[in-house]
């Protein structure tokens, strides 16, 4: 892995740009609480696609039976897009459910996609394990140098490690990457300046 050493600090403008805060994409907010946090444990995930058939005690509306999405395990997704599991790993990870979201990590059909590489960083970072994240961030960044929030996660955790100038590298290379005013670049300055670092 490439080592870089910086023999000086860059300073960092003191503002957070608010439109940073606002940029589209997916990582901008919180994650939403769906079924898969409400109402599915032990790794398990809402599945909207698969119908379990039920029968009620008493009619409902007139009809006896219905039909209705259920959790299933990880092992039991293959059938859902990456998509839909990558939401479902980012919801369980900021409910702290690491563990739960690592699971649904391995089912993802591409072991060596950016994005399970990225998650796996966050999720290791999560559960304490600075070094195995920036071993995940790394292989992210090996596949796709310009995977920004692989970079905002890295310098996040360098931040937490106390390494500022590790993180100002990182969020200098959002910048020249196109990242400036998205939520990577927003997430990275905030950590910089008050220490404090994002679950999402």
């Amino acid at each position: 892995m490439r080592t870089l050493i910086l023999t000086t600090a860059l300073t960092l403008p003191l503002a957070l740009p608010t439109a940073g805060l606002a940029a589209g994409g997916d990582n901008t907010s919180k994650p939403q609480k769906t079924e898969t946090t409400k109402n599915c444990f032990q790794a398990r995930q809402w599945d909207p696609e698969t119908k379990k058939y039920v029968r009620f005690s008493q009619p409902v509306n007139g009809v006896w039976d219905a039909n209705i999405s259920k959790c299933v395990r990880p092992d039991k997704t293959s059938h859902l897009d990456s998509d839909t599991l990558y939401k479902a790993v980012r919801e369980l990870a900021y409910a702290g459910r690491y563990q739960d979201a690592i699971k649904v990590l391995d089912q993802m059909p591409d072991q060596l996609d950016d994005r399970v590489l990225t998650y796996r960083g966050f999720t290791a970072r999560k559960l304490g394990d600075l070094e195995l994240a920036n071993v995940y961030y790394e292989q992210a960044l090996e596949v796709n140098p310009d995977n920004i929030l692989a970079r905002s996660y890295m310098g996040q955790g360098k931040v937490v490690a106390g390494d500022k100038v590790a993180a100002l590298t990182q969020l200098r290379e959002i910048q020249a990457r196109g990242g400036a005013g998205t939520w990577a670049e927003a997430s990275l300055r905030s950590a910089l300046e008050t220490g404090t670092t994002y679950s999402y």
